[in-house]
């Protein structure tokens, strides 16, 4: 009998927090800035997708999506319970959300969150998470999660807790993120 070869992995170690918003924000939140708009994308193909998720995570070591087969990212993005929402700044994409919809559970979960690189740093950041966070209580849901992680932007967890999320936990993982994705992987998160 034949043994399948392993592929060749990194060890990524991190930390990660789920956090969880049970009430919508009381206050309005800040207007996105001129020139920017934020649009669900009807049909998001999976090479639009991919485009967004990789350059978005390229530096994050965002890794799940791009392992995954196209049949599997088509199969979520065809899912009814998914949609995928782009930030335009002057109209070009300038970030992108992922939000998933748990009818089951009451809550909406936004999957992956992110500016694209030319867009950090620029102050568009919190509004776009309160635009995530607006679409999010828009679904009629009872709660809204999502989790970051130490491999994320130095600003991802401070900004969910000014945004209004509450920690739920943080556990320890180690990712064997395929050699073959070309990921750049800082040292300190070198299992």
């Amino acid at each position: 009998m034949a043994l399948a070869a392993v592929e060749p992995v990194i060890r990524v170690a991190v930390e990660v927090t789920f956090l969880r918003m049970s009430a919508p924000p009381a206050e309005p939140g800040p207007a996105l800035p001129a020139g920017a708009r934020m649009e669900r994308v009807a049909r998001c193909t999976v090479p639009f997708y991919r485009y967004l998720y990789n350059t978005v995570g390229g530096e994050y070591v965002w890794w799940l999506r791009r392992a995954a087969p196209d049949a599997e990212i088509a199969a979520i993005l065809g899912d009814p319970h998914v949609s995928i929402h782009v930030l335009y700044l002057d109209g070009a994409p300038a970030g992108f959300f992922e939000l998933e919809r748990r009818p089951g559970l009451g809550t909406a979960n936004i999957a992956y969150f992110g500016l694209l690189p030319h867009a950090v740093g620029h102050g568009l950041g919190r509004a776009f998470l309160r635009a995530a966070v607006d679409t999010a209580w828009a679904t009629g849901c009872g709660a809204v999660t999502v989790n970051t992680c130490t491999a994320d932007h130095p600003r991802a967890l401070p900004n969910y807790l000014a945004a209004g999320f509450v920690r739920l936990r943080t556990l320890r993982e180690v990712w064997p993120v395929p050699v073959r994705l070309g990921l750049k992987v800082p040292e300190r998160l070198l299992a």
